[in-house]
């Protein structure tokens, strides 16, 4: 390869929870067959690297960074890492994706190793760990964003399960022994129990919904969608009591959260830009019909109180803004451009941008327009310019 930017094709992923329009139209492409578009993935992952495109040739990032690691990542970033270390993604999130929880990268490593020497494939359907990597994950709001994001207060808890008639009889336990043995009683509660306790719960919020009594800020407008389209039979998932015991966040577009190992957490609804580590290590407690590991998941879980954080990010140059991450796999920023001004600088690490809005010129030679992502490898001087105005990504390893 002569040239040190290219564009790139990342990967959609049509998972189950994604919405239809969202990301086609921003890649500018059909979907006549109705499907769900839920991300699109850019990055080096082993399952859906990003295709490097050179005049006419298409090559797998992964195995470009594979031929020449030290030229693609430099030495710092291929001696620290062994590989390029995030994963860019668009999410479109229209159902809730399902409660999770990530562990840090020293218990990822003894957590794969475990189930490598007892001999767990690992494509297999109870298989926790995928590799040996921690998931720490960023996220910046494209449009009006709600998630679940770690244990409430401690006295918003004791509220909560005092005013909801069908959890009140768990306020001894949670006032004498706290929310780990109280979230571990209801994770093991016997699925006929939740079913009985819960049924009311869900169609009197359901009701609530119907006459605008709740908003996206109450829980119950949440434990309402999951059941309003689809009818109450079959069991209640037991994650309806994390929607309750869980800090509701609200973040508006250009606001970001970080989300650490251990912090419980997940996506309602929205659309984002998301940044992570280079891992599929997902441990889950809830709304979803994937592997469910109560042990695993307790081992590993935060149960400290959680005051969300939301950055807006701090300017670091003319029309950018980043968000500092406390951990040193990757990094990221926002670019406002205008008419007015060049953005100029030059690449430290592999650097991926995707353009979110607008269109501009790299280097006065590469037209890049809304949906287009570029790699650039490290070492290369670049330039952007827009004619209009134009919004766009940028992640780069922080070294």
């Amino acid at each position: 390869m002569n040239n040190k930017i290219y564009k790139i094709k990342g990967v959609v992923q049509h998972y189950a929870w994604g919405g239809f329009t969202y990301i086609p139209q921003l890649l500018g492409v059909g979907n006549s067959q109705h499907k769900p578009f839920a991300e699109y993935w850019m990055g080096a992952h082993v399952s859906a690297p990003s295709i490097v495109l050179d005049n006419g040739s298409e090559q797998p990032l992964n195995k470009i960074i594979q031929q020449n690691p030290v030229e693609t990542l430099t030495q710092k970033v291929f001696d620290s890492f062994g590989e390029l270390p995030f994963l860019f993604k668009v999410l479109d999130v229209n159902e809730m994706l399902s409660i999770q929880v990530h562990p840090t990268k020293m218990e990822a490593e003894k957590g794969f190793d475990a189930e490598e020497a007892a001999g767990i494939p690992l494509n297999a359907a109870n298989r926790n760990y995928k590799d040996r990597n921690h998931k720490p994950e960023v996220m910046i709001a494209l449009s009006d964003f709600w998630l679940l994001h770690g244990f409430k207060l401690q006295h918003n808890i004791e509220q909560t399960l005092q005013q909801v008639p069908e959890l009140n009889g768990f306020l001894p336990l949670f006032k004498s022994s706290g929310i780990k043995e109280l979230y571990r009683f209801l994770m093991n509660m016997e699925q006929q129990e939740v079913n009985n306790l819960l049924l009311p719960l869900i169609k009197r919020e359901i009701q609530s919904k119907k006459e605008g009594k709740l908003s996206k800020a109450d829980p119950g407008w949440w434990a309402s969608k999951l059941f309003e389209n689809k009818g109450l039979s079959g069991d209640i998932d037991k994650g309806i009591f994390s929607i309750y015991l869980f800090n509701i966040v609200n973040i508006k577009p250009g606001g970001a959260i970080f989300q650490k190992a251990g912090i419980p957490h997940a996506y309602l609804e929205g659309q984002n830009i998301e940044l992570m580590a280079n891992s599929d290590n997902v441990l889950r407690a809830g709304l979803t019909p994937k592997y469910i590991d109560v042990p695993e998941l307790m081992k590993h879980t935060s149960f400290e109180e959680v005051i969300p954080e939301i950055m807006m990010g701090i300017p670091v140059n003319e029309g950018e803004v980043s968000y500092p991450c406390p951990i040193p796999d990757f990094g990221i920023s926002k670019i406002n451009l205008n008419a007015d001004f060049k953005y100029h600088t030059k690449a430290n690490s592999l650097e991926m941008l995707i353009i979110t809005e607008g269109e501009l010129t790299i280097n006065a030679n590469l037209s890049f327009g809304k949906g287009e992502a570029v790699v650039i490898f490290p070492g290369a001087e670049y330039q952007l310019k827009t004619n209009t105005n134009a919004v766009l990504f940028k992640a780069f390893v922080p070294f």
